[in-house]
């Protein structure tokens, strides 16, 4: 029984974005981890995989004429596929943000969790798509996304606390009592 050819299209472009998912999330591990490795900041290493991720999805659609139409369907046709990625891009995002606090000492603010941060970090995202529709300007699109990601970062992340030795408590002597001097009698003793 021969494809008919509506279901040949869909199973052909379900195929081109999963493949696509597969290169950008492949490239955000690969540029994560080349920041980590040269010492970056949590900022800089969260920045370097998403915008390398956005960069992936921004090469693969180049000269298209029908980029924005590209996007919209996928979310359409392929909806299943987009929150299958998304979910890994968030797992990334937040193991990434577990291990790099661990390594540098670092705690998030106000209770935050990992995968919060994670969320926050594709709404600014979805926040820098809306400023620029197709995510073009690239440049323009990856420069706001970076200010906004590292704003939001900063504001996440704060020091851990430094842990001081506990010291013991020495026990406080009762003050001494001083001894009362005798007074000597003035006419006593002595050599005569």
């Amino acid at each position: 029984m021969a494809l008919r050819r509506p279901d040949h299209e869909e199973a052909l472009f379900r195929a081109v974005i999963e493949r696509l998912h597969e290169s950008a999330l492949a490239a955000e591990i690969t540029a994560a981890n080349a920041a980590e490795m040269a010492g970056g900041s949590l900022a800089d290493i969260l920045v370097a995989g998403v915008t390398a991720r956005l960069r992936q999805f921004i090469a693969s659609f180049d000269g298209s004429p029908h980029i924005e139409e590209l996007f919209s369907e996928h979310l359409t046709q392929a909806r299943d596929l987009y929150q299958k990625y998304a979910g890994l891009y968030a797992a990334h995002g937040a193991a990434t943000t577990e291990r790099v606090c661990r390594k540098q000492r670092l705690s998030l603010a106000n209770g935050m969790r990992s995968e919060e941060l994670a969320r926050c970090v594709e709404m600014a995202i979805n926040g820098a798509k809306s400023m620029h529709p197709g995510m073009q300007p690239a440049d323009a699109f990856v420069g706001d996304l970076t200010t906004m990601a590292r704003t939001l970062i900063a504001g996440a992340v704060a020091p851990l606390p430094k842990s001081r030795p506990i010291k013991p408590v020495a026990k406080k002597a009762a003050p001494k009592k001083p001894v009362p001097k005798k007074p000597v009698p003035k006419n006593s003793g002595g050599r005569k």
